[in-house]
């Protein structure tokens, strides 16, 4: 009962971040702060679910081929979410999207990075 419990916790925080990241999106000013709060979204909201999944596979239903899978799917997660949003920054910075101006501006020096 006590593992239930905890399971229905993260899952009730994986929401809430997705909930707060969802309404960043739609209230942050510019498109860099809003990439921000989109990786928000994807990072650490699904990871309390992905950790709520493991816990429900190995406690509850002991399906260790199911643990595997939600495991990769966090790592995969962890691998591309940065990655992506970097890449979308950077393109995005490149085609000039800024609204405001930038008070650290380090790739206005050179490609190089």
């Amino acid at each position: 009962m006590t593992i239930r419990i905890i399971i229905d916790v993260l899952i009730v925080l994986g929401t809430f971040f997705a909930i707060a990241g969802t309404v960043g999106i739609l209230r942050m000013p510019d498109c860099f702060c809003r990439m921000q709060s989109a990786t928000n979204i994807s990072t650490l909201g699904l990871l309390l679910v992905v950790v709520a999944g493991i816990l429900y596979g190995i406690f509850v239903s002991q399906s260790w081929a199911s643990v595997g899978k939600v495991a990769f799917i966090g790592v995969i997660s962890l691998i591309s979410n940065p990655a992506g949003s970097h890449a979308l920054a950077k393109a995005a910075y490149k085609r000039g999207n800024e609204t405001v101006p930038l008070v650290c501006d380090d790739m206005k020096e050179g490609d190089e990075q």
